[in-house]
């Protein structure tokens, strides 16, 4: 089975917390008519069952209209729903044990805070890069001191890698993280927190089109 190509440009991380009790398959249907183009399905609390059952749910709705699903940590939960992909943290499965299990048919994404974390998930053979924080926020509290743009940079210059922007990503500067370097742009509190997902997933999207074209 082949690798699914993804298009990461607007990537949406689920938070039931911030959700403000909707649902996250709620959430996910508005993001998806926003315009979102990739779902990681982040549950911290829920019960292996618990995440089971929601991630087959969400991943048959984004199924039916091409959007992959990745899902957050945990590798058997991506196997047993067929998500597209697996996202791991620095203190996670490591990035061959994780090959191991899932096969070279789902992309496995890496979060990286550094240069050297950037480096070394891109010789293991990482899909795509999760740069954070790149902005302060205050959905995760245990990540590094924020990278900047600066930082995006420099990470963008060490290696090929698709890059996903992560951390204090908004309509106001997902601009900027494009031009510097970002394949695209991971959101959070922006979309999930939002009275209309849907109206800001599309502006967000907006301002990565704009900051595409040549003359922007």
């Amino acid at each position: 089975m082949a690798k699914r190509r993804i298009d990461y440009s607007l990537y949406l991380v689920t938070d039931r917390g911030l959700a403000r009790g909707r649902p996250t398959l709620e959430i996910v249907r508005a993001a998806v008519r926003g315009g979102i183009t990739c779902v990681q399905l982040r549950e911290k609390a829920a019960s292996t069952r618990e995440f089971i059952e929601e991630a087959r749910q969400v991943n048959a709705f984004l199924n039916s209209c091409g959007v992959p699903l990745i899902i957050n940590d945990r590798v058997d939960v991506a196997l047993a729903v067929g998500a597209a992909g697996v996202h791991l943290g620095q203190s996670d499965l490591p990035l061959a044990a994780a090959r191991s299990l899932a096969g070279n048919s789902m992309v496995i994404g890496i979060s990286v805070e550094s240069i050297r974390d950037a480096v070394a998930a891109q010789a293991g053979g990482a899909d795509y890069l999760g740069v954070s924080p790149v902005f302060a926020t205050p959905t995760k509290a245990d990540t590094a001191a924020p990278l900047g743009l600066a930082g995006l940079r420099a990470i963008r210059a060490a290696v090929k890698t698709p890059l996903v922007a992560i951390g204090g990503l908004t309509r106001g500067n997902a601009a900027e993280a494009i031009r510097s370097g970002a394949d695209g742009i991971a959101v959070v509190s922006a979309i999930v927190a939002a009275e209309d997902p849907e109206q800001a997933a599309r502006a967000i999207k907006r301002e990565i089109e704009t900051a595409r074209r040549p003359w922007a």
